[in-house]
C-alpha cells in the first residue's frame, strides 16, 4: 500500500505542475511570437531569470520539492489509507503536517489564486510575458520535485525531514 501512495503522490504532484504549465505556455508563446519592443524584450529576460532564481531555486529546489519528496518517502513506509488515497494533498503537506507545513501550503495556495485572478487583468504581451516567467519556474520547479522524489524512494537515506506531527 506504501508503494502505491508513494507512486499516486508523485503522479498527484506531477500531473498538478505539468497542467499548469501546460495551460500557461500557449499564452507565454503568444506573447513570445509577436512583435516585442526592446522593453518588453528586457522584462522577459529579467521576469524569465528572476522567476528561476525566485520560484525555481529558491522555492522548489531549496522548500518544496525536498519536503514533498519526504513527504512520499513517509507515506511509502507509513501508509494509511487516507494517505494514500488523499497522497498529493498529503505530499504537498495539507494535512498531517506540522502546523508551519500546512500554514505554508494553505498560504501558498491563496496567494496563488490571487495572483491567477490579477494576472488576468493583463493584456499581452505582459499577461504572456508573466506566464512565460511562471511556466519557466514550473518546469525547474518540476524537474527538481522528479529528481528529489527519486532519490527519496531509491537513496538509501534521504536527509529531509517530511515534517509531519510529533508524535
Amino acid at each position: 500500500m506504501g508503494v502505491l501512495g508513494a507512486i499516486w503522490g508523485i503522479a498527484g504532484v506531477t500531473i498538478l505542475l505539468l497542467s499548469a504549465i501546460l495551460r500557461l505556455a500557449p499564452r507565454a508563446q503568444e506573447a513570445l511570437s509577436g512583435d516585442l519592443n526592446t522593453l518588453q524584450w528586457i522584462a522577459v529576460i529579467l521576469w524569465g531569470l528572476f522567476m528561476l532564481f525566485a520560484e525555481g531555486y529558491r522555492g522548489f529546489q531549496k522548500k518544496f520539492s525536498p519536503r514533498t519528496a519526504a513527504r512520499v518517502r513517509y507515506l511509502k513506509q507509513n501508509p494509511t489509507w487516507i494517505r494514500v488515497v488523499l497522497a498529493p494533498f498529503f505530499c504537498m503537506g495539507y494535512f498531517y503536517a506540522s502546523k508551519k507545513t500546512k500554514i505554508v501550503a494553505y498560504a501558498l495556495t491563496f496567494g496563488i489564486i490571487i495572483l491567477i485572478v490579477l494576472v488576468k487583468f493583463l493584456e499581452q504581451p505582459w499577461r504572456g510575458i508573466v506566464d512565460f516567467g511562471v511556466v519557466l519556474g514550473l518546469s525547474y520547479g518540476l524537474i527538481s520535485f522528479l529528481i528529489c522524489a527519486a532519490k527519496s524512494l531509491f537513496a538509501p537515506s534521504f536527509n529531509e525531514a517530511p515534517e509531519v506531527p510529533e508524535r
